[in-house]
Order: structure tokens, then C-alpha cells, then sequence
């Protein structure tokens, strides 16, 4: 591309002194009318516009822009009465101007901040009408947006913030914990650049002041909007740096040719807006073409179908595993208003598939995209592939982009061939300073790291992805980055983990350890020990599900992992290494930090009673005690994610763990449980599932119990309330 005569407004020229060399970056095509925009371009005002993507006039100034389908955040509540989400039916929504109101104000304070065109601001919240608000008008202000995943603890945010040079954040107020941390010196999560962090309570109390005008940075369509932070193989984070036109061709080639989208959509869905899949589907392919988008902080698989049914939702954006537990749910909502249910983020299994439409009738749309790509460019309609008797394709190309099966010399290959996937379209990789550019992109093309063929009709079909991550349920795991956690407890000598398949989530994170130390410990406890630690250091979704230990791993003569023998070995069904008989002899002083007391408790048999089943008939304890209170099965956030008896047990349960936790307890120490249940019969009715809950979470560990049936609980839809003694031995 030449240079535009049309000049940056940027004053702060870090994005573009630090975008790989043209040579580096790969072939831009913009060869249709949809994506030829002019020089001056925010990309925030055009979605917020009045116009569409063909530049028909839109009369959405009323229309609902954003519905919340969750609870309402203490800095929504407290909005001023005239700038409050309205609420119909116990619906909160924001139309197009209240939302553009929104974002005015927004963008106004950033700029009364002192922050200027060019300058990063780190974005941290939940899926919700702020967090949305807050996108636009960063970008709007001519600011880079940095998003964030939600669950990033302190340490995965620092070289995110250092690497981007972030200077501002905006923050969900419950996510400002670890946040804080790279903004305290001397701590060591310390960032130099991050100087001020704004909650979103604050935020929402300085909005009150600022103007509900504002006039958008003329920003040039190839200044950096976004920096989409993606983990790859190596757990290092890569920055993929976006331009205002890679923002608007997402919103404008894949919804408009294969979702065929208009005003009258309503989108609803999963990922967060963090993760450009969301971003993406959840909000500017819908503001782009005037429609509605329902955003919900946390949906679990009932409640979206609960949600589409409810906002009579057109499009549906999740990863497979969600599908193939709605399909669970089909006969009991209604989704006769549903036109495309899109799988992306993961490999769309073809049992998935076929599940899906055997219960709905809707065939599903699968595609392809990837952050370095910033969306979609393989994916065709389902109902199209159907048609065509494709069920294990994605898709042909969407328009706009190219593809082609290449080899290890970039030759293109035959029909009918396995090889990488080749991409180019009007959006590409370019990394922030990131010597990885000459991986990703090579002779103009992109290469995203997968395995695909194409047959002759122009139909492609993945195979697997050629790199070491992870792909579990949507979400993109390093290996590296799990090893390098679970390498931080002292019990582990060294480790290594792969993803091994699993049928609801795609893969699971495999870890094979081997053990410095472990006395006294069980395979089990230490699968926990183990699993508890990673979650506590690193974000909880990439912990490693299943643990095999070993007496060694697998390696060359010069000492490099062979990962290839340990995936091998899961797919033969035969393990590397065997699981020493006992784990160590050695004085628990060698690792002081896991060592355990003495055995807690004795459980109280008398003579001649029968075995009971599933509890002890009475424990005798010594030690410190902790009662935890009655918990119910709803999330840390006060919120029940499921009405189901089963997932509130779990999930009750789980609190419980969690609350033992913070006094180094576990359920090992648990001594007494009381259960208060509404239903008896339920209860005796689901045993078995009930059982099966109870021994992955709590495991072979059985206190004295009591079963109570009561007429109510404090909390309305709670369905049980279970309370715990535990002792700690001295």
C-alpha cells in the first residue's frame, strides 16, 4: 500500500513504530466494494452511525442497540435516572442514542484524563452494556483498545500491559484486585507503564460530569484501533494490532454474505469481548447493521437457550461444547425465531454437528477464524452444507479472502490433499514486535497453524491444528504456560502437558509429572494438590484436568521433550511411564511446604454394624476446627447459573472446597455434613448422578451426614444448602 495523504492523528506513535516490516506482513487484498473506506475513518463512529455498510440509511436511533440479559453491576445501578438502562419487563436495554449517550461520556473522560490519540487503555469486565460502552469509546477518542480476558490473574496481565505499553485501564470493579497488583510498586507483578486504573463505579461516577457530546478522532483508516492479545505455543502473549478497516471488514464480509444479517436480528451468545470471535459477533456485526445484541456476564448452557427463547434471538454465537449440551435442553424452549446457531473457537466435532440438528432441526454454522485474522474467513451457511450433503466441512471461503492448501515450500496441493491452511483477505497477522511474524506469515500468505484439505467444489475441511495448543471448549491453552505453573510446586521434578481428545470439550489439558517428593500423599490427593495450585496461579480454565505420573518423560538424546510420544501413548491407550508403587520415602522435610499432619480424623465403626454406604457412621477428630456455613449452589458472584438439582450439588460443593481452601483444609478434614433439601425425592431420584459429583469433587473421603427435607431455603431458587465441620490436626 502507498502512503495516504491523509495524516495520523496520532500524537502517540508507539503502534506504529512498532508494526512488523511490509516485508514481513502479508498481501491485503481489497478487491470488493464492501471493504474500499475512505482515509478518514474511526471505526467506533461508523458503527455507531446511522448508516449501514452499503451506506443505506438506518433508522435505528430508537431501535434497542443492547440488551443485558444479567444482574445489573453496582455501575449500572447507580447511574443518574436519565441515563439509566431502561428495564421493561425486567429487561434492561439501551437504544442506539442512549448508547451513543453512553460512550460520549465516556470517551469524554479519557480525554479530561489527559489521554491522548494513539495512547493504549487496557479493558477488563464482564460481558454488559458497560464494558461494550467502554470499547467504542476508547476507540472513538482515537485510543487503542486493550482488552482482556476476565479471568487473567496479576501475572498474565503484566507482560500484556508491558509489551502494549498500557498507561490507562478501565476495569469491571470485582475484577480490580489483580489488576491492582501491576500497579503497586514493589510488588512483584509491578507494570512501570500502567499509571492509573479507573473501576468502573468510578468511571460511572465521572460519567455524570461529562458532556454527552462528542465529536470522533479523525483517525485514518490504517491507525491501530485494537490489540487482541492471543497465547501461543510457547505461552508468551502475542499482541495482534488491528486498524479502524480490519474492524469494519469483520463487520462487513462474514455477517453480510453468510449470515445474510439486517436490523431485525438479535444476536446472542457466549464469548466474551475480549476474544475477537466475541467482540465481533456479540457487538459490531450487529451495530453495524443496525440489529440488537443480548449480553449476559456468564450463561451456562439452559440459560442461553432460556435467553434465545426469551429475546427471540436470531443468531447464536458459542463453542460446540455448549451445543452439544443445549441439544440437551431442545424440547423444553423454544427456538423457532433462531436462523443460524455459529460454532466457532474450536473444532466443530461431526457428532456435535448431526446432535444439534437431530434436536433443533437447525443445521449448524461452523467457521474458522483466529485473532491474528481479527474473524471468520471460512464458514457457510448450514443449511447450505446440508443441502449439499457437506456435514464435515466448514465452508468455502468467505468473500473477500483467499484460501489454499500449501506445503512445507508454500506450493499449493492438489483437491483432495492435507496440508496447511494459506490465507489472505483485507484483514492479517501483524504482531507487535513479535519475532514470531515471519512464522505466522510467509510468501504474502497467512498460516494459521491448521490442518485442512479442500475438495473440488471449493468446500474445506479441517483436520487438526499443527502446533502445541490446546483447545478446550472454546478457549486457547498453552501447554508451556500449565507446565510452567505446576514446575512452581515443590513437589514436581519436571513435567510436561499436551491436549488429550475428549468428547464434550474437544481436548482437556494433559499433565505427566514427575515427582521430587511426595510423602504420604495418594495419587488422588496429589492429582488435587496439584490441580488447586495451577488454579490459584494462573487463569482457572487451563488447569490441567487429568494428571498422569510418571518415573520419566519421554526425551531425545540431546534432551528434547518428544510431546508426540505422550499424545501417542493416550491415543494407544498405554501410558509412558508407570506410577511409582510408592511415591517417596523420603523425610517429609524434603518438601515442607506439601507435607501433611497426621491422619486427621478416625472414623467410628462399631462392631457388627453394617458397612454404611457413601458416609462414616461417626468420626472422631482432634485439632483446629472450621464450620462452614450453609452454602448453596450458586457462583461467588451470588448467582445461580442452573435450576437443576444436580449442577447446584456440584456447585455447592464446590464452595465448600473453595471456602476449606482458604484455611489450607480440604475435603479430607471434613468430619460432619449436614444436606437441607427441598426435595427428598429428588434427591433419593438422582443419587447415582448425585454419587458420581460427589466422588470427583470430594473423592473417598466420607464424613458423618445428615440428610434434612425442608419446606424453604433463605434463598428463593436454591434447591439445597449443604454445611461442613472440618478439623485440622494441630
Amino acid at each position: 500500500m502507498q502512503a495516504s495523504p491523509h495524516a495520523s492523528p496520532h500524537l502517540d506513535r508507539f503502534c506504529a513504530e512498532h508494526l512488523p516490516k511490509s516485508e514481513l506482513q502479508p498481501v491485503f487484498l481489497f478487491n470488493l466494494p464492501e471493504v474500499q473506506y475512505p482515509e478518514a475513518l474511526n471505526c467506533a463512529d461508523e458503527l455507531l452511525s446511522a448508516y449501514d455498510h452499503q451506506g443505506q440509511a438506518l433508522d435505528k436511533a430508537d431501535r434497542v442497540a443492547i440488551y443485558f440479559d444479567g444482574p445489573a453491576t453496582s455501575s449500572e445501578s447507580e447511574q443518574a435516572p436519565e441515563h439509566k438502562l431502561k428495564q421493561e419487563t425486567k429487561v434492561l436495554h439501551w437504544t442506539y442514542t442512549e448508547l451513543e449517550d453512553q460512550v460520549n461520556r465516556i470517551a469524554n473522560v479519557l480525554t479530561n484524563a489527559g489521554l491522548v490519540p494513539g495512547n493504549r487503555v487496557l479493558l477488563r469486565g464482564l460481558n454488559g452494556p458497560l464494558m461494550a460502552a467502554a470499547w467504542l469509546a476508547v476507540i472513538k477518542a482515537g485510543l487503542v483498545a486493550v482488552p482482556t480476558m476476565p479471568m487473567l490473574r496479576a501475572k498474565e496481565l503484566k507482560p500484556i500491559i508491558d509489551k502494549a505499553q498500557v498507561g490507562f485501564a478501565l476495569c469491571e470493579d470485582s475484577l480490580m484486585a489483580e489488576l491492582e497488583q501491576n500497579l503497586e510498586r514493589g510488588h512483584e507483578h509491578y507494570s512501570p507503564s500502567l499509571k492509573s486504573a479507573l473501576s468502573f463505579g468510578a468511571l460511572q461516577q465521572a460519567m455524570r460530569d461529562a458532556s454527552p457530546a462528542f465529536k470522533a478522532c479523525p483517525t485514518h483508516r490504517d491507525d491501530t484501533c485494537l490489540i487482541a492479545f492471543t497465547s501461543g505455543t510457547t505461552g508468551q502473549p502475542k499482541g495482534t494490532m488491528h486498524f479502524h478497516r480490519d474492524v469494519l471488514a469483520m463487520s462487513d464480509l462474514f455477517p453480510h454474505s453468510v449470515l445474510r444479517m439486517t436490523e431485525q436480528d438479535i444476536v446472542i451468545g457466549t464469548p466474551p469481548l475480549a476474544f475477537t470471535f466475541g467482540l465481533g459477533g456479540l457487538l459490531t456485526f450487529a451495530l453495524r447493521h443496525g440489529a440488537a445484541t443480548v449480553l449476559n456476564p456468564k450463561y451456562t448452557p439452559e440459560s442461553l437457550m432460556q435467553g434465545i427463547e426469551r429475546f427471540k434471538a436470531t443468531l447464536c454465537f458459542t463453542a460446540p461444547t455448549f451445543y452439544r449440551h443445549m441439544a440437551g435442553f431442545a424440547e423444553r424452549y423454544s427456538l423457532k425465531t433462531l436462523r443460524h446457531s455459529i460454532s466457532a473457537g474450536e473444532a466443530l466435532p461431526l457428532p456435535v454437528r448431526k446432535l444439534w440438528y437431530e434436536k433443533t432441526g437447525i443445521a449448524m454454522t461452523d467457521g474458522i477464524g483466529g485473532t491474528e485474522m481479527i474473524h471468520i474467513y471460512i464458514a457457510s451457511p448450514g443449511d447450505e452444507l446440508h443441502a449439499a450433503g457437506k456435514w464435515g466441512a466448514l465452508g468455502k471461503v468467505v468473500p473477500g479472502y483467499e484460501a489454499r492448501i500449501v506445503d512445507d515450500n508454500m506450493q499449493a496441493l492438489p483437491f483432495g490433499q492435507v496440508g496447511k491452511l494459506a490465507v489472505r483477505g483485507p484483514t492479517g497477522c501483524r504482531y507487535l514486535a513479535d519475532e514470531r511474524q515471519s512464522n505466522y506469515v510467509k510468501a504474502g500468505w497467512n498460516l494459521p497453524g491448521d490442518t485442512f484439505l479442500q475438495d473440488e467444489d471449493g468446500y474445506f475441511y479441517y483436520q487438526a491444528r499443527n502446533d502445541d495448543m490446546i483447545i478446550s471448549a472454546g478457549y486457547n491453552i498453552a501447554g508451556p504456560e500449565v507446565e510452567a505453573s505446576l514446575m512452581e510446586h515443590p513437589a514436581v521434578l519436571e513435567c510436561a502437558v499436551v491436549g488429550t481428545p475428549d468428547e464434550e470439550r474437544g481436548q482437556i489439558v494433559h499433565a505427566f509429572v514427575v515427582l521430587k517428593d511426595a510423602p504420604g500423599f495418594s495419587e488422588a490427593e496429589l492429582t488435587q494438590l496439584l490441580q488447586d495450585h495451577v488454579k490459584q496461579n494462573i487463569a482457572p480454565f487451563k488447569y490441567p484436568r487429568r494428571i498422569s505420573f510418571c518415573k520419566a518423560l519421554p526425551r531425545t538424546e540431546t534432551g528434547k521433550l518428544q510431546r508426540f510420544k505422550l499424545r501417542d501413548s493416550m491415543s494407544s491407550q498405554t501410558t509412558p511411564a508407570t506410577l511409582p508403587s510408592t511415591l517417596s520415602s523420603a523425610p517429609p522435610s524434603s518438601v515442607p511446604s506439601i507435607a501433611p499432619a497426621a491422619n486427621p480424623h478416625k472414623v467410628l465403626q462399631p462392631e457388627g454394624w453394617i458397612a454404611p454406604k457413601g458416609y462414616a457412621n461417626g468420626v472422631e477428630a482432634r485439632g483446629r476446627q472450621i464450620y462452614v456455613a450453609g452454602m448453596v449452589g450458586w457462583s461467588g458472584q451470588g448467582q445461580f447459573e442452573s435450576d437443576d438439582f444436580v449442577k447446584q450439588t456440584e456447585q455447592a460443593l464446590q464452595n465448600i472446597l473453595d471456602t476449606l481452601a482458604c484455611s489450607k483444609a480440604g475435603p479430607e478434614h471434613m468430619v460432619r455434613m449436614t444436606w437441607y433439601v427441598k426435595s427428598k425425592k429428588e434427591y433419593l431420584a438422582r443419587g447415582k448422578e448425585i454419587g458420581a459429583v460427589y466422588k470427583r469433587l470430594i473423592g473417598r473421603n466420607y464424613p458423618a451426614m445428615t440428610l434434612v427435607q425442608v419446606v424453604d431455603l433463605v434463598e428463593d431458587r436454591a434447591l439445597l444448602e449443604i454445611e461442613v465441620t472440618a478439623v485440622i490436626p494441630d
